[in-house]
């Protein structure tokens, strides 16, 4: 689950089952929070914990993700690639945003890192690509992209993603998760 912003939603994705929440870090989404707020809404939270970021340097990725007291971060757009190799020399996981328009190539990406694919570049659109452009591909990857309870477990059965991410397709209005609509996305996810 990506953009949770309340104590509530942290607390419901993980009584659903979720594996991993996400704080986004980009002033202009409406699912922007504070890190301090982060920091308190993952203290004590048993999943994953993801910073999401737009155009950050290394050294503010890293304090980001300091104050917010992640686990994992996701770095979209400039620098990207030097803020991922950052992430990782510093002992968190990646998620590595790829852009996906046509079929897929992972070659560019580290295999320390894990491929998140979604339809555009920043992500929270609620957009959907053509999934047939995945192809097979021969490691873990992360789909993000127009998932939401209704459609996740079709996806899921046509292209086993190690893992799936929803963040427009759970909300009620923009940046407020709908608590129903998460736990029905995660129980769906799993099949269970």
């Amino acid at each position: 689950m990506c953009g949770l912003s309340r104590r509530e939603e942290v607390e419901a994705a993980q009584a659903a089952g979720a594996d991993a929440v996400g704080f986004v870090f980009y002033e202009p989404s409406p699912r922007y929070i504070e890190p301090a707020w982060a920091r308190a809404l993952g203290t004590d939270a048993s999943v994953l914990t993801v910073a999401v970021t737009v155009d950050l340097d290394v050294d503010s990725l890293l304090h980001v993700a300091d104050v917010a007291g992640v686990g994992a971060v996701q770095p979209h757009g400039t620098g990207a690639a030097e803020a991922a190799s950052a992430g990782l020399e510093a002992g968190l996981a990646v998620l590595r945003p790829v852009t996906v328009s046509g079929p897929v190539d992972l070659g560019e990406i580290p295999k320390d890192e894990l491929p998140l694919l979604d339809s555009d570049t920043i992500g929270g659109t609620g957009a959907a690509f053509n999934w047939d452009w995945l192809g097979d591909i021969e490691r873990p990857f992360v789909l993000a992209g127009g998932l939401n309870p209704e459609n996740v477990a079709d996806v899921v059965g046509l292209v086993s993603p190690w893992g799936v991410d929803a963040s427009s397709g759970l909300e009620s209005a923009p940046g407020v998760k709908d608590l129903v609509k998460v736990a029905s996305f995660v129980r769906r996810a799993k099949g269970t």
